[in-house]
Parts: structure tokens; C-alpha cells; sequence
């Protein structure tokens, strides 16, 4: 009840302060706003497209330049396969800087969110566009608006505040799309690039100007039987103004806002020469416009329209005869666009404007419309075009023609598209299983950090159950999109599925430019022979759709070619030495073994570590288990059970431990011994195919085969009782490290990707 009371005061001060026409209109807009912003609330921070507009113009005070320059640019774009959502700028939500890849502010007037959104954009490598059609970007713009004089010194204030507010948005994006030459001119002095999109009429403002004219040029002569019965009602109307009409000529200001008194005065003096001269004219003002005193005695012939909304507009157009499109000169008016003449030009109705700005780009004299340099010509003009039916219907025939296929967003949307595209960064989306930090995840937010500092826009896809919406890895802070909550509706240049799992998304979501699957083992056997996991599993080495292998390992490298017939690319594994320095051991007292791994995984063979560790004397050997997932078993012999060890503190664990067991018998790489060597221990390992790059039995590791416990035992004794052996291992694991620092290898791992 509450609500319906705020809306019935709200309603009542509007019918007192705007009438019912305005009031009409604040209603009209103050629904449509409702729909956007229930339309993105369903979807808040879940749609995940490619541009998102940011309309800084309040639908109720100003509805007809966001109509123009996000809805129709919306529709330009998805015509050409862009896809993109409106956002009004006082409703900005910072999750949407993860979502899109280009965010367009139409008007919007600096404040500290979209400040602080600008910002973190441009962290990202996505791209800040401004949209603006109108000089209303700095006061010396403005200051040749005679209206604005007019205003309290209050009011100025506050205005001109608003133009330096946008201004200041401005300067901070990337470039500007606007709607004539003009304007570009002057806007290239504030942003680097600048794109022309100009003003064009929708696919419903098409379609109900088609049904003008139908409704003007054909239904009224029709057969009265040949008239649909829900037609009926519209056929008599018309008939009857067709009767009425005869030979009156109507000509038509349509002036929108009161700031454009001025523009009308230019034409004043021709219009009661003519008007005089001839007695069968009409002049039809829609708008705020104050009838000169000049004009008084043709008030019988001067009739008035309310302000209407757009899609009354083509009917209202289509009932006149001569469209006027005056403009003073000025830099303001010159960089105004051409909107008039193509509303009226799509009803067939022809236009005589002021030979400045866009009017002169656009139309061609004599052709698709007149145009005027002073009253002489304008007297004319409009002579020529009131005397001359034929004449009128030729030129606006043509006029027609032309905008119906070159002033429309579905045939103009093409070089818009193309320019936002030529902007965009490079965006890169790696698809992973879950965010919890394993080995394989670890590589893969590598690959995503070296990336995003070579400039790409990098997103990661979860597609696990968790909602997180950023990962933050080693000081760099990703964007994730939950894949189960999230309505993904963007293109991605390049997507990158981390395991088999991940490369459903690959094949299922057509919008990628260039697939790759980095390959970090056999996931095959990561399941016992019958589970139906390792068919799908093995299923991904022949994907439905084409992808680019690459791999961080040689045997990858190596049982992709032989078995599967996969060309990979290849790059090895890193380590930062800075996080793993060395620290030297010394073997007084307690020996600790550290076993690591989830002993739920059969091929981790966690088991054998700790039979190994049961056969060791606890008054001299102290066992630490660390694993992220799995709880230690009842028979297991652990002293020290670490549990999700955050990745930063991983490195700790290691240095306060002497030696490494590690007992898997499928990784394809394994990062457990490097780490172990670079922090100056020791590692006793199984060797298999992916370890086997880097591991050399006594210069940096000892070995031994898979099952053999007892020779398991001896290696560490060896290693407790040998300093000679420990000093050379020291060495030559310090040096595999080295070799092995991420920053070395960044140029390799970059061409992965290329």
C-alpha cells in the first residue's frame, strides 16, 4: 500500500506541475525504464555479452536521444551478430565490468562509480567508449544556446556543471562514436579516435511509417468492401480527412523542445510571404514553440500539437505536406544531425532545411530534399513545393528510397560493429573445472596472468557449482563468470578449455573465434577401467569441433601425436623462484618426510607413501601429510595432517620439511619436486612419464620404481646418512629450478596462443 500511495502523490504532482500530456509522457517513460530495469534485474550481473550501454539520459526528461543512441545502436549491433544490454548510469553495478568487453557511456555525467568503473575497466584491458550527440561536452559549446540565457543564475550553475561533468568522462575513454562530422571534428579534440554513427530509425519506426503511408496513400481509396472489418473504423477516418484536405497544403514545424525558438525565426519571414500569397496553406507546429507576434494573423491556419511520443510521430508526419527543417547557424546547430529530414523522408513527405551541418551531407539538393541559404531561397523553396505537387512527390520519393535502405539500423549497423570490434582488446576465456588451486589450475591462472599483462581482456569461466565472481592469483585479479548462473551471450576471440570436462563449452557454444585445450595429462586414466568418466574422458582427443592442443609437457606432446594423431603446441611448466627461495637443511635431530596428494585418487598411489612412511623409525623420521582435498586414512602414520594450505603459504610447508615423497604413477608433470628442490630439499620419486622431463636420478632427485618399498627406504636413508649426495643434489636442483623460472619461459608461453 505504501508504494501505491508514493506512485497516486507522485501522479498528482505531475497531472499539477505538466498537465495530462505531460504527465502522459513522464508515465510512458517512467514504464519503459520499469521494463529495462526488471529486465536486468533478473539478469543483474549475470548477462555476459559483448557491449554494454550506459545511458546517462533520464528516459522522462530527455526520451528521445536514448531512443536514438542506445536502442537503435542495440539493434545496429545485433543485427550484426554484437551483443549488448543498457545499464542507466545511476544504476551502475560494478559486477558488470566483469561481463562485457566494451562498455559505451551515452551522456553520462562524471561521478565517483563511474570513475572508479572506468577505472577498473581499463585494468582489465576492456575498452571505455563515449557516446555524444550534441556539443554538449564544454561550456564554450553551450554558451551559443541563446535559451540557455533565460535561465536563473542557479539553474546555469547547475547546467554548466553538468556539460564539464561530461566532459570529464569523456577525456577518460578510448575514443567516441557520434552522429556527424561536425561534431567529430570538435570531439577529436578531447579522445583519441572518433567514429560517426549517424542517427538512423529503427525497425519499428520503419514499420509504422510503412503503415502511415499505407494508411494516408492507399486504405482511404479502396473499395469499401475491400476494406478488413478491423480496418473499418481507420478507412472512414481517413476518407473524411481526405475530403477535408483537398487542396490545402500543409506544411509542418516539428521543434521538439523549446530551444529551438530561435531556429524557427529564420524561417519566419518566408513563411508570411507565403502564407499571405497563398490562402490554401497550413502551418502544423508539434512541440514547445512560441508562435511569433508576426504570425498572429494566420492563427486560424497555425494549428498546434501537444509534445507526442515517437510512435505517433510517422502518423502525425505522414498528415502534412512540406517538412520544415530550419536551423540558425551556428557550431551548435552544425553538429546537429539529420533526424528530421529521415522521420519524414520514411512517410514520404519531403523536406526543405537549412544548408548547414548534416542537413548538407546528406541530402542531395533537388533530389531527396531542398536547401536554403537565406529567406529568398527558402521563400522558393517552399513556393516551388506547394505550387508543384509533382514536384513534391518526386522528392520525397526519392528522399524515401534513400533512408529506407541507408537511414535504418538493420542496413547501417555494419561499419558500427566493425569500429567497436577494431577497438576491442583481444579477449581470452579460459574455461576451468573449479577454482580450488591444484597443480593444473595453478598453470592455467600462469598462462591467464603472462596474458592479461600482454594486454588481453582474460575471463575465466567456472564450471563448478561456485558462485565466486573474481579469483585473485599471485596479485592479479580475474574476472569469473559462473557458468550455471550466468547467461553468456558474447564472442570470445580465443577459449581454452583446462581439462576434459571444460571442453563441452568448446563444443557447444558456437561464438568463439579460435578454440585451444591445454592438455596437462592423460585424464583418461584418472578413472579405473568401466567408469563411464574415462569414455568421456577420452572422448575430448577427438573433440566435435576444431581445437589447437597445447600441453605443458613433452610426453603430452609425445602420446598425443603417436596415439591420437594431435599436433600440439608446447611449452614447459614454470616456477617463481621468489616464492620458492632456498632455504639449506640441516639433518640434526627430526627428519620430516612430507607426503603429499589426495589419496581419494588412485593414480596419486598415495597409499605407497605411507606404507613407505609406516617402515620408518618415528624416533627419527616425523611424517607430514598435506593434501587439499583427502582426509588421512585410519592406518596411515601421520604426525602432521595440513589441510587446504592456502597456495602462498605452500612454499613454507616445503621449507620446513627435508624430503619430498612422491609416489604418483601418472602426472604429467608434477610440481611437488620442483618446488621441493627449489627451496633447497630433497625429493624421492616415482618416475613417470611426465615428471621424467625434469627429474635425473642423483644430480637433482632419486628414483625409484613404482612398488619396490624397501629400495623407497633406502633412498632416504641415503639421503640422511650421505652429505656428498645431498650437496650435489642441492646443486643440481637449484639449477633446475633456475631454468625452469616462469619469467624465463613467459615468450613461450605466450605463443601457445598465437
Amino acid at each position: 500500500m505504501e508504494d501505491i500511495s508514493i506512485i497516486a502523490k507522485k501522479t498528482w504532482k505531475a497531472l499539477r506541475e505538466d498537465g495530462i500530456a505531460g504527465t502522459y509522457r513522464k508515465t510512458r517513460s517512467y514504464i519503459h525504464t520499469a521494463k529495462v530495469r526488471k529486465q536486468l534485474a533478473q539478469y543483474e550481473g549475470k548477462v555476459c555479452g559483448d557491449v554494454l550501454f550506459i545511458n546517462g539520459c533520464d528516459y522522462t526528461a530527455l526520451p528521445h536521444p536514448p531512443r536514438y543512441r542506445v536502442m537503435h545502436q542495440q539493434e545496429q549491433l545485433k543485427a550484426n551478430n554484437m551483443e549488448s544490454t543498457e545499464n542507466f548510469y545511476l544504476h551502475l553495478n560494478f559486477d558488470q565490468v566483469r561481463c562485457f568487453r566494451v562498455f559505451i557511456f551515452f551522456r553520462c555525467p562524471y561521478t565517483e562509480e563511474i570513475g572508479e568503473f572506468i577505472k577498473m575497466a581499463k585494468s582489465l584491458n576492456k575498452v571505455v567508449i563515449y557516446d555524444i550527440d550534441d556539443l554538449v561536452i564544454d561550456t564554450k559549446y553551450t554558451d551559443t544556446i541563446k535559451y540557455l540565457d533565460t535561465m536563473s543564475k542557479e539553474e546555469r550553475k547547475g547546467y554548466d556543471e553538468g556539460v564539464r561533468n561530461m566532459q570529464k568522462v569523456l577525456k577518460m575513454c578510448d575514443a567516441a562514436i557520434t552522429t556527424t562530422e561536425r561534431l567529430a571534428e570538435e570531439l577529436s579534440q578531447y579522445v583519441p579516435k572518433v567514429f560517426i554513427n549517424r542517427n538512423t530509425a529503427s525497425e519499428e519506426m520503419l514499420e509504422l511509417s510503412e503503415k502511415a503511408i499505407y494508411e494516408r496513400d492507399i486504405l482511404p481509396y479502396l473499395e469499401e468492401t475491400a476494406v478488413k472489418e478491423e480496418n473499418k473504423k481507420c478507412y472512414l477516418e481517413k476518407k473524411e480527412q481526405q475530403l477535408v484536405r483537398k487542396d490545402i497544403v500543409r506544411m509542418g514545424y516539428f521543434s521538439g523542445s523549446i530551444t529551438h525558438n530561435d531556429d524557427f525565426i529564420l524561417v519566419q519571414p518566408a513563411l508570411i510571404r507565403l502564407m499571405r500569397e497563398f490562402k490554401n496553406t497550413e502551418l502544423h507546429v508539434v512541440g514547445i514553440l512560441d508562435i511569433p507576434e508576426g504570425m498572429k494573423e494566420f492563427e486560424g491556419r497555425i494549428i498546434t500539437h501537444p509534445f507526442c511520443d515517437w510512435k505517433q510521430l510517422p502518423e502525425l508526419i505522414s498528415q502534412i505536406d512540406i517538412n520544415l527543417a530550419p536551423l540558425e547557424e551556428s557550431i551548435f546547430n552544425e553538429a546537429k544531425s539529420e533526424n528530421k529530414w529521415v522521420e519524414a523522408a520514411l512517410v514520404k513527405v519531403p523536406t526543405v532545411a537549412s544548408n548547414i551541418g548534416a542537413f548538407a551531407k546528406m541530402i542531395e539538393h533537388n533530389v531527396t530534399g531542398l536547401l536554403c541559404n537565406n529567406e529568398e531561397e527558402w521563400y522558393q523553396a517552399l513556393k516551388c513545393l506547394i505550387t508543384d505537387k509533382e514536384t513534391r512527390n518526386k522528392i520525397a520519393e526519392n528522399a524515401y528510397n534513400f533512408c529506407k535502405k541507408k537511414c535504418v539500423t538493420l542496413y547501417t549497423g555494419f561499419q558500427l560493429a566493425k569500429f567497436i570490434k577494431s577497438m576491442m582488446t583481444p579477449n581470452i576465456v579460459f574455461v576451468l573445472p573449479a577454482l580450488n588451486i591444484s597443480g593444473g589450475i595453478m598453470v592455467a591462472l600462469e598462462h591467464c596472468k603472462m596474458l592479461k599483462e600482454d594486454g588481453y581482456d582474460v575471463t575465466i569461466i567456472n564450471d563448478d557449482f561456485d558462485s565466486s565472481k573474481w579469483c585473485e592469483f599471485r596479485g592479479v585479479k580475474f574476472p569469473v563468470i559462473p557458468s550455471r548462473e550466468n547467461l553468456i551471450i558474447g564472442s570470445f576471440d580465443k577459449a581454452v578449455a583446462t581439462m576434459w570436462s571444460t571442453v563441452k563449452f568448446l563444443e557447444t557454444y558456437t561464438n568463439i573465434k579460435k578454440r585451444y585445450y591445454l592438455v596437462q595429462n592423460f585424464e583418461t586414466n584418472f578413472y579405473e577401467p568401466n567408469d563411464p568418466l574415462r569414455i568421456e574422458a577420452n572422448q575430448k582427443y577427438s573433440p566435435k569441433v576444431e581445437v589447437q592442443f597445447v600441453t605443458i609437457s613433452k610426453w603430452c606432446e609425445e602420446w598425443l601425436k603417436e596415439d591420437y594423431e594431435r599436433t600440439s603446441r608446447y611449452a614447459p611448466n614454470g616456477i617463481h623462484k621468489e616464492q620458492f627461495c632456498s632455504e639449506r637443511r640441516t639433518f640434526e635431530g627430526k627428519i620430516r618426510v612430507l607426503i603429499e596428494g589426495d589419496c581419494g585418487v588412485y593414480y596419486k598411489n598415495v597409499d605407497e607413501s605411507f606404507k613407505i612412511a609406516n617402515r620408518l623409525d618415528p624416533k627419527k623420521f616425523e611424517i607430514w601429510y598435506m593434501s587439499y582435498n583427502a582426509q588421512p586414512k585410519e592406518w596411515y602414520r601421520v604426525d602432521k595432517f595440513l589441510h587446504k594450505i592456502p597456495f602462498e603459504k605452500v612454499a613454507d610447508v616445503y621449507r620446513q620439511c627435508h624430503i619430498l615423497l612422491k609416489t604418483s604413477f601418472l602426472e604429467s608433470f608434477s610440481y611437488p619436486p620442483l618446488e621441493m628442490m627449489a627451496t633447497g630439499g630433497y625429493s624421492v620419486v616415482v618416475p613417470n612419464g611426465g615428471n621424467k622431463e625434469y627429474l635425473i636420478d642423483e644430480e637433482n632427485c632419486l628414483l625409484y620404481p613404482c612398488g619396490e618399498i624397501d629400495k623407497a627406504v633406502e633412498k632416504i636413508e641415503r639421503i640422511c646418512n650421505d652429505e656428498e649426495l645431498r650437496e650435489r643434489l642441492y646443486r643440481g636442483g637449484m639449477k633446475t629450478a633456475e631454468n625452469r623460472e616462469w619469467e624465463t619461459i613467459r615468450t613461450e608461453i605466450l605463443e601457445l596462443y598465437k
